[in-house]
């Protein structure tokens, strides 16, 4: 007699999709957002008795309501949208830069530091062309020093880079002490109030249209020099494989520090665009926390730079509309967070079905 037994079989399994047409994904996508925002409905119904289409409502008008509030998303969609531009390169090349968060905060101080010392004594433009270079150097240097110990130690990138930030912290909290005005303040202030040295020029009526633009350069040409250059050609290859790239000739070495060294320039001049372009001064919290939310803009763009401007532009609303929504609605601000958190967690769920698919099981198999 022959004895059967019956292959036991998951119920379902999943398995990896093959290249999806990009509408496809982008469908997936959209329908992730839809669903996202009946969760929040009804979550919002329960726990405030609010009505959902107000609160949404309340969200748009926070982010576009007025002239102004349209000039400062586009403000903060453009400093959120250059760190992440600053830490694309580094991801694509699996080099995980957490210090982007550090690296602003260095740029803003060496920006604050040619305002503070040479603001007045010599003429605006060069001072202005002064902060440039030390921002981006300051910027460059202090992704450096994690780039070199990787390259020559291998050391863990990732820990090294996200304790840089607690340095560059300390050291700008030791400056705004140094620099602080008036004395006992604990704050420097508005630098340089009564004779703008060092101010970004503003064009016409708009404050912020300056670091608009210079942006919108920085996007276009880090998209061009990922996709079209030798340098992000190997950038692509020392991420696929360490190993496949040596082969092929590339030295990753200097592939690694080149690349940091790029990363921590683009994160000087957002310091630069936010202390001379926006603030004018320089505290602690100056970048914000832009380090950490770039890495989630770079990662939902598939480090395309021209696809960060919407990521940027929808974790920027998300951030308008629900400070609006703790404020018109008397809301503990943490509700306005649930909300963003749902959101957020069904777009980058969505990444899940746009890459794999779930496959029930059909029949059962025999085996003799």
């Amino acid at each position: 007699m022959r004895n059967k037994q019956k292959a036991h079989e998951p119920l379902f399994h999943i398995a990896k999709r093959d290249a999806l047409p990009w509408y496809q994904a982008w469908l997936i996508r959209i329908g992730a957002i839809v669903l996202a925002l009946i969760v929040c409905a009804f979550l919002t119904m329960f726990l405030t008795h609010e009505n959902p289409i107000s609160v949404y409502a309340t969200m748009i008008k926070g982010a576009f309501g007025t002239s102004r509030r349209v000039w400062n998303l586009l403000q903060s969609l453009a400093m959120l949208l250059c760190v992440s531009l600053a830490v694309t390169p580094a991801f694509k090349m699996r080099f995980w830069n957490i210090g982007a968060e550090g690296q602003v905060l260095i740029g803003g101080l060496a920006t604050a530091a040619c305002m503070i010392l040479l603001g007045g004594k010599i003429p605006n433009a060069l001072l202005i062309l002064t902060m440039i270079i030390a921002s981006m150097l300051a910027g460059a240097i202090w992704a450096l020093i994690p780039a070199v110990f990787k390259a020559r130690f291998n050391t863990n990138e990732t820990l090294f880079t996200l304790m840089m930030n607690y340095v560059g912290i300390q050291l700008v909290s030791y400056f705004v002490m140094l620099w602080e005005s008036p004395k006992g303040s604990g704050k420097i202030g508005i630098i340089n109030a009564s004779n703008h040295a060092g101010w970004f020029p503003v064009l016409g009526d708009y404050d912020y249209l300056l670091n608009i633009i210079i942006v919108l350069v920085m996007t276009i040409m880090m998209y061009v020099y990922l996709k079209y250059s030798k340098h992000g050609y190997e950038i692509s290859v020392v991420g696929e494989s360490e190993n496949t790239a040596r082969y092929i000739g590339i030295n990753v070495k200097k592939v690694i520090i080149r690349t940091m060294l790029l990363s921590g320039a683009i994160c000087g001049i957002a310091g630069l665009l936010l202390v001379a372009g926006t603030n004018h001064t320089i505290t602690t919290t100056t970048a914000n926390n832009r380090g950490f939310t770039a890495i989630m803009v770079a990662w939902l763009a598939k480090f395309n730079p021209i696809v960060m401007i919407l990521t940027s532009f929808l974790l920027v609303f998300l951030e308008k509309g629900a400070n609006e929504i703790s404020t018109v609605f008397n809301l503990n601000h943490s509700f306005a967070d649930i909300l963003t958190g749902i959101i957020l967690f069904f777009i980058i769920g969505s990444e899940f079905f746009v890459n794999y698919q779930i496959k029930f099981r059909s029949s059962h198999k025999e085996v003799k």
